[in-house]
């Protein structure tokens, strides 16, 4: 046996399974592609994590645009969260290149132009459905997650939302977390400590300057009314398709606190409503975050460590997440 007919077993052995699959491209053997002797990924695998990466220019963002293509054909909603602003294509389908024909010549599928169901999110100005949650889903221990508070502080948030519930006093906005701790903190001290007990003035101060840190990287469009549901990421089109959620990220890449908020309330929402799956047939929704070395790089560890933990529990309700980098490290 030759290395070539070697090869091709080796290959056609590795990539052969019982139900659907995503086709990732042809393999390649001393840099030339071997028609259709196809590299593929089962379907019902999607649900477990993943890693693209690759330095600039390598294909990256191409290889998420393709699977999230083969995702919504096969009727599996996404969610891509797009920094450079260069995953909309998508939508419409391709005119068509000479190049384009060719390379599907060479690995041996023919070249069907088509476009995915896309809907635009945002969590700023940009174009798209605005994306919001109030402070009070968020609950005391993700808050004080976000803020980088410590457990003193942490405490004393409890106590607030503790104190807001027990008033019905709903927390929609950072505005309104903001007026209870000057409330707490002047004319309805007195009242306050009556029932709960005394608090440092410092804390309070220490938490106020966090909050406006947060606003300052545009935290005040996220936080708010109405709240975004979850379960409006997995929907289908007439025909069955998957729909791709497409959330602008373009204006917030400096703004790493937004972000990494915007995905902590996403995951634990996720977490917290979507039923039990195991191993289903297909994933429930697949998320792809382009470019994590840029959203998550200036998040502080606390808030880091939350996202992992909720990462590693996700994947039981048929939810699969793919980071796109080229700095995995």
């Amino acid at each position: 046996m030759d290395k070539r007919e070697k090869f091709i077993e080796e290959i056609t052995k590795g990539y052969t399974f019982k139900g659907p699959s995503i086709t990732l491209g042809a393999a390649m053997l001393d840099k030339e592609p071997i028609t259709n002797l196809l590299v593929k990924v089962p379907l019902k695998t999607f649900n477990r994590h993943g890693l693209i990466a690759g330095a600039t220019g390598t294909g990256k963002t191409k290889t998420l645009q393709i699977i999230a293509e083969q995702l919504s054909a096969a009727g599996v909603p996404s969610l891509l969260m797009d920094v450079k602003g260069d995953l909309s294509g998508i939508a419409v389908p391709s005119p068509g290149h000479p190049k384009i024909d060719e390379r599907h010549e060479k690995i041996g599928i023919p070249f069907t132009p088509s476009g995915s169901p896309v809907e635009f999110l945002t969590l700023s100005n940009e174009k798209g459905a605005r994306l919001r949650a109030t402070v009070s889903e968020f609950g005391p221990v993700l808050f004080s997650k976000i803020l980088g508070l410590n457990d003193t502080q942490g405490g004393v948030v409890a106590v607030v939302f503790k104190y807001c519930d027990d008033r019905q006093l709903p927390l929609l906005d950072l505005a309104d977390f903001k007026k209870v701790l000057q409330y707490v903190s002047d004319e309805g001290k007195e009242e306050f400590e009556k029932e709960y007990g005394l608090i440092s003035t410092s804390s309070l101060g220490s938490i106020m300057r966090k909050v406006v840190e947060l606003e300052q990287q545009g935290a005040e469009l996220f936080f708010g009314e109405r709240s975004f549901d979850v379960n409006d990421l997995c929907r289908f089109d007439e025909n069955g398709k998957g729909i791709v959620s497409i959330v602008r990220l373009t204006d917030i890449q400096d703004r790493p606190k937004l972000f990494s908020t915007f995905m902590l309330q996403i995951l634990a929402e996720i977490y917290a409503t979507f039923p039990e799956e195991g191993d289903t047939g297909q994933p429930k929704l697949v998320m792809f975050i382009d470019e994590a070395h840029l959203v998550f790089e200036e998040a502080s560890d606390a808030l880091l460590d939350q996202i992992e933990a909720i990462v590693k529990l996700i994947r039981s309700k048929g939810v699969g997440i793919f980071f796109v980098t080229q700095n995995p490290a």
